[in-house]
């Protein structure tokens, strides 16, 4: 017997389980189809594989349903009547449960690793019939329907099956194609109809202002990687030289009409650099889709999506494969910390706090005006790890930067007493994204041999680097963001004033080994008024260069990798500006080309020296030679890798005051017999110094000082860094 009210709840766009309704369904008469067709003319039914007419179906309510025996219960499709023409297609709820119970089973318990490949819109061949099936988690909508052109975004079109276990909703659509937009239009707890929102879990976008998601294009991408894969543990190990170049992709380079290069246009200037100027990694800003530019990529809501602002999902794979052709590594910033509260994104997804927390003490980041994930949910926190394994996985991607990791770790953070919620113990830790971040790790090394996650967490949290199976956090590296803030706070003195500031560039070997970590010179230091690093630096023009020019060398000796933003290497005056391209004309000035060729340099020098990288996370690998000269602000240490390789001695003097016939103490060494190479001088001629140095080199003599066998003297330069070492230098890669 005919179901009017469930006919007119579907009508309506109310009814909330259509399998019951729509598609082929025993009845007294025999098996009878019934679908909804708003704003045909007329339905026929065809047989399946004949194309046969079985019948015309009846139109048994004005809105569009219709209705029509069918016999034997054989395979159909439909023939509709449209006013602009004839379309023929299978039945969506033709189609049995889709998604596997283990799928299910594994999403509930927050451990599903590949969601990328599951859930969101998959484009398939189901039965033989092409299409897409399409899968959301929204437990608490009333009824949750696909939307799009192909159905004029009319939610009573293609309304989903709920598998009630999960939460989650599914349905495929016959004959949608890659590259179809859509959104899921949700009716929420009380029948309240929400914005239509994107897909979490889509693997495309459209180009923003616009916020559907796009059906992405199946076709795997062929890798010709295999050789970078099978190598890159070795190239992230803590002995490895690590030297990474930090990139906003929209403003490294724009071509002459002002717009940004696409991905494979990006490939072709970026890669190139990278390579001639020796660094090891590129990191990219967030790719991840994101609805305002302005943000960077820093309030994503594409976890799966690369921003449809560079290409399509293919790009961004074609330009890690070449980046990893070139000998490059591609580490990628992800936002696990927080998302926008955009309408069409995941806040109050099907009516209710589902990613985030209800309350706003624990839901709500007053700093960014952004939601916070609720990492104690075992659907969310299988989420965001899914979505950084497919970067690393699905884009063989080397690893990924996780962003603001101490407002994670804090329930406290950035908040006022009694504006947050202490965990069960009554303090201010977050005891449910420590549990995030172990697992998060732990996954990652399971699943992806010689992949990396880099914390930028700004506290002392214990046990940052150290091995979760040890109770740390498990991250692969830490930016030390204590010794960028100390030695940066150094740099700005007037260089008279220095002498009460020494133990800011000394204070961070105290804990220098503590963790494995990476110097960041980032653009969190070029932006919101805090001017350049150039601009940083004190004294006339020349000093300004020569105070940088200096700090960078320090920098590329100290123990910890190297990261710098882009734009750092040309000196640039001004701070960055995301909206326009890197000031690459100063490049015609010696000064500012003389930056760049410095910072190349010091990459080979890093990579070629031995002393400087292979003990990098070791305190063997690192002795104060003179840390106590405060009154000529002078610092003198030795960097040594492991038996049998040179050391490196580097001599700082960061006053403007050129210093003849300083001693400082050396290990008596068989290298060079005697003779300590000044294999590099950051006040050089051809760096835009003033050239005065050590002529190549000195001989050890063989008078004791400051506990060491040997001594040389040595002629310091103004405002400059010098390293000499009694080897040769292999400028030609790292050393075996």
């Amino acid at each position: 017997m005919r179901n009017d009210a469930a006919i007119q709840a579907l009508a309506e766009g109310r009814h909330g389980d259509p399998f019951a309704i729509l598609g082929a369904h025993d009845g007294p008469g025999g098996k009878t189809v019934l679908t909804f067709q708003p704003g045909a003319k007329a339905v026929e039914l065809l047989d399946a594989e004949s194309g046969e007419v079985l019948a015309p179906m009846e139109r048994i309510h004005p809105a569009g349903v219709f209705e029509a025996p069918v016999p034997d219960a054989r395979p159909y499709r439909f023939r509709v009547e449209w006013p602009g023409g004839v379309q023929e297609t299978e039945d969506p709820y033709s189609f049995g449960l889709l998604l596997g119970d283990m799928d299910l089973y594994l999403f509930a318990e927050g451990r599903h690793r590949e969601m990328g490949r599951v859930f969101g819109a998959q484009a398939m061949t189901l039965g033989g019939v092409p299409g897409v099936r399409f899968a959301v988690w929204a437990p608490n909508a009333e009824r949750v329907s696909v939307v799009g052109g192909f159905n004029s975004w009319d939610g009573r079109r293609h309304p989903m099956r709920l598998r009630r276990e999960a939460g989650i909703w599914e349905l495929f659509i016959p004959r949608l194609t890659p590259g179809t937009a859509y959104k899921y239009e949700i009716r929420g707890p009380g029948g309240a109809m929400l914005p239509l929102k994107a897909d979490p879990v889509a693997l495309a976008s459209e180009l923003a202002p616009a916020t559907a998601s796009v059906v992405a294009d199946p076709t795997p991408h062929e890798w010709q990687d295999a050789e970078w894969m099978a190598g890159r543990a070795a190239r992230h190990a803590p002995d490895a030289p690590i030297a990474i170049y930090e990139v906003h992709p929209t403003s490294w380079w724009k071509a002459e009409d002002g717009h940004a290069p696409d991905w494979e246009g990006l490939a072709d200037r970026l890669i190139p650099y990278v390579a001639e100027m020796g660094f090891s990694h590129v990191e990219l800003l967030p790719v991840m889709e994101h609805p305002f530019g302005g943000s960077w990529g820093y309030q994503p809501l594409g976890l799966f999506a690369p921003t449809a602002r560079f290409g399509t999902p293919d790009g961004f794979a074609r330009f890690v494969d070449r980046c990893h052709q070139a000998g490059i590594g591609v580490l990628l910033d992800w936002v696990p910390a927080h998302f926008p509260t955009d309408a069409h994104g995941m806040g109050h997804f099907d009516g209710t706090a589902l990613y985030e927390h209800a309350d706003p003490r624990e839901g709500f980041h007053q700093d960014w005006n952004t939601l916070i994930y609720n990492f104690g949910r075992n659907e969310v926190r299988g989420f965001l790890i899914a979505s950084g394994l497919f970067w690393l996985e699905h884009y063989h991607v080397d690893g990924l930067r996780v962003d603001a990791v101490a407002s994670m770790l804090y329930r406290d953070y950035s908040r006022k007493q009694g504006e947050w919620v202490p965990n069960q113990y009554g303090g201010r830790e977050n005891l449910e994204a420590v549990a995030f971040l172990r697992e998060l790790n732990t996954a990652v090394a399971e699943r992806c041999p010689g992949a990396v996650v880099i914390a930028e967490e700004s506290t002392a949290w214990p046990g940052v680097t150290k091995p979760v199976s040890e109770g740390g956090l498990g991250f692969s590296y830490k930016w030390n963001m204590g010794w960028m803030h100390d030695t940066l706070h150094y740099m700005q003195e007037n260089p008279v004033n220095r002498r009460w500031h020494h133990d800011s560039m000394t204070f961070g070997l105290v804990y220098a080994f503590s963790e494995k970590f990476v110097l960041p010179l980032s653009h969190d230091e070029v932006v919101h008024g805090k001017g350049s690093l150039l601009g940083k630096m004190p004294g006339d023009d020349w000093q300004k260069r020569a105070n940088l020019r200096a700090y960078l060398s320090f920098m590329w000796t100290h123990p910890g990798k190297k990261l710098i933003f882009m734009g750092i290497e040309l000196a640039q005056p001004t701070e960055w500006n995301h909206d326009a391209a890197l000031p690459w004309h100063l490049l015609d000035d010696p000064g500012h080309r003389g930056m760049q060729d410095l910072v190349r340099d010091l990459n080979a020098l890093y990579r070629g020296l031995p002393a400087l990288h292979r003990l990098d996370a070791e305190p063997a690998g690192f002795e104060w030679v003179i840390g106590d000269d405060s009154a000529q602000s002078v610092f003198a240490y030795l960097r040594r890798g492991q038996d049998g390789d040179p050391p490196a001695l580097v001599v700082c003097n960061l006053t403007p005051v050129p210093r003849e016939g300083y001693r400082i103490g050396v290990p008596a060494s068989g290298h060079g017999g005697g003779w300590w190479h000044e294999l590099l001088n950051s006040d050089a001629g051809n760096y835009g110094g003033s050239n005065l140095g050590n002529a190549g080199g000195v001989m050890a003599e063989d008078l004791p000082s400051h506990g060491q066998a040997q001594s040389l003297s040595l002629i310091l330069p103004p405002l400059a860094t010098i390293v000499l070492s009694p080897g040769a230098l292999n400028t030609h890669g790292p050393t075996p």
